[in-house]
């Protein structure tokens, strides 16, 4: 391997993991900071819909170019469309709007949705690209990570209510459970 063929192929594994990152940490971390947006209400798509679309944009943008369907402008078409889904797919998790999911709802939704997203890395490490397909599976561990923390995070708040509903439960250590 030439240092020509080494540079190229480095940067195409750098670009799926930032990729796979920016789908699963970057965009859920910036719609975070403006989740009370009434921007959301408007582009909230039911979760049976947001889940299909990003596991086929994700899949034509990862596996488009191997099986000839990528645009002539490759990935600085797939790549806006790809976040685009990644946006509509966080807005049920992260906004509050007419189709948020539930506390158990957001838990199951991103634990569904994660070996999903995985699929089309294991086309790209099935096509002979090994590096770029692993990648991109490391670049979406904080999709498996938030929905590791979110699933906490809510039997923690249950088991808290299920104690201050119990008037034998001892105090809950850090203060009041409903909060």
């Amino acid at each position: 391997m030439d240092h020509s063929t080494h540079t190229t192929h480095l940067s195409s594994v750098a670009a799926m993991a930032w990729s796979g990152f920016a789908l699963a940490a970057v965009v859920p971390g910036l719609m975070w900071l403006v989740r009370r947006s009434p921007l959301w209400e408007r582009v909230s798509p039911p979760p049976g819909v947001a889940v299909p679309l990003l596991v086929l944009l994700h899949a034509w943008a990862m596996l488009g170019g191997l099986v000839g369907l990528a645009p002539p402008a490759g990935p600085f078409v797939t790549e806006p469309v790809l976040l685009a889904g990644a946006v509509l797919f966080w807005v049920p998790v992260v906004a509050r709007t007419r189709h948020r999911l539930s506390a158990p709802g957001r838990c199951l939704y991103l634990f569904l949705a994660a070996p999903l997203l995985d699929l089309p890395a294991l086309g790209v490490i099935a096509a002979g690209h090994s590096a770029e397909g692993i990648a991109m599976i490391v670049g979406m561990l904080p999709l498996g990570i938030t929905a590791a923390v979110l699933t906490w995070t809510w039997v923690d708040r249950e088991e808290r209510l299920a104690a201050a509903a119990d008037g034998w439960a001892l105090p809950v250590p850090g203060g009041d459970p409903r909060v």
